[in-house]
């Protein structure tokens, strides 16, 4: 049965969002419809709001989030009415060339929900990422939800569903970040704290946090780097080298997604060492390298899809971390919001005030 809840939508390319009512339909087959009860402010929503993902406009934002089950289709079986889960983007198909080669974090036919969530007018929303969580309840997917412990917060819990997830992911998972390794991570940001977080749970004995803002660099301090860097004051690379020995970082990640970081990421990092993107670039940003040193600096330039995670082996594992105390997720949520708050909260955001606006319903 379709139901009416309040959402945040984006009408036009750099507009304000506005609060709307959303119609959300019955789950159907392979579908669940979520009750939200707490989702990120992400960039990536600033980003669907200036249009620089896609224009299939008006988009229903959110996505960073978590909540509880409220009904569920035919055929699910992964997830039943009543479950604690963070939503997730990439629900794996199970049966593309990725999920057959028991590489499932790459899957290559990832999925959303069939039906279109609609104002009331019956104009089809964009949800973003497939998942629409600025909004009461939203309809996702089966394979989006991910049970986790109910006892973690929702407004932290919601984060592993993309930013946290994503710099965590990007040191562990795809940097394959190891005891005793020189890290620098290059914006400190929501996802680069992250990863700065994960480089340290990962044991990396040097943490080189840049960024332009000592404030990020502060909170990339209280979460784990051993040093910082004010990208306006200091050569960048010249700084990682002097505090490697005159070498590099052993992995190098760029939290940030530009021409001019990733050029860093790449001079900063040692012979044979990672680059490891996983800032997200712009459609008409291009990159010119000397392939003699693509070649002769040796090591790995990789890309970093969602910190390459498995939201079902991942999710739940992150959070048991945060409630043994070993994972500080609560220091990522700057502030908690109402779901009209969300126009506010971008404009913090540009100002680089907070690392998480967390909306909670």
């Amino acid at each position: 049965m379709a139901q009416q809840v309040r959402g945040v939508v984006a009408p036009g390319r750099g507009e304000p969002v506005r609060m709307e009512t959303v119609t959300v339909p019955g789950p159907g087959p392979g579908e669940a419809v979520v009750q939200v009860q707490a989702c990120g402010v992400c960039h990536t929503d600033l980003h669907y709001r200036e249009g620089g993902i896609n224009d299939e406009f008006p988009f229903l934002l959110g996505h960073e989030a978590a909540g509880v089950v409220e009904s569920v289709g035919a055929g699910v079986s992964e997830v039943a009415p009543g479950d604690f889960v963070v939503l997730n983007w990439r629900a794996v198909c199970g049966q593309c060339r990725a999920c057959r080669r028991g590489r499932p974090w790459y899957c290559f036919d990832t999925h959303n929900a069939a039906q279109k969530m609609t104002l009331e007018d019956g104009t089809e929303l964009s949800p973003a990422l497939g998942i629409g969580a600025f909004a009461d309840k939203t309809l996702v997917a089966a394979g989006q939800c991910t049970k986790v412990d109910p006892a973690a917060k929702p407004a932290v819990a919601g984060l592993l569903g993309c930013g946290v997830m994503a710099g965590l992911g990007a040191a562990i998972n795809t940097g394959g970040v190891g005891r005793g390794d020189s890290v620098a991570v290059i914006g400190c940001g929501g996802v680069g704290s992250a990863a700065v977080l994960g480089a340290r749970l990962a044991g990396a004995a040097k943490i080189i946090a840049i960024d332009l803002d000592e404030r990020k660099l502060a909170a990339a301090t209280s979460l784990g780097a051993t040093h910082t860097v004010h990208a306006k004051d200091a050569d960048v690379v010249e700084a990682v080298r002097d505090l490697t020995g005159g070498f590099g970082a052993d992995v190098v990640i760029d939290a940030v997604g530009r021409p001019e970081t990733y050029r860093q990421a790449f001079y900063a990092r040692d012979l044979a060492g990672t680059v490891v993107l996983v800032g997200v670039p712009t459609p008409e940003m291009r990159l010119e390298l000397p392939l003699l040193e693509v070649f002769g600096r040796g090591g790995s330039l990789k890309s970093s899809w969602y910190g390459d995670c498995l939201p079902s082996r991942d999710f739940p594992m992150l959070i048991e971390l945060y409630l043994q105390g070993r994972l500080d997720l609560d220091a990522f949520v700057s502030e908690t919001i109402a779901l009209d708050g969300v126009e506010a909260a971008f404009e913090k955001m540009h100002h680089g005030d907070v690392l998480r606006s967390v909306v909670v319903l």
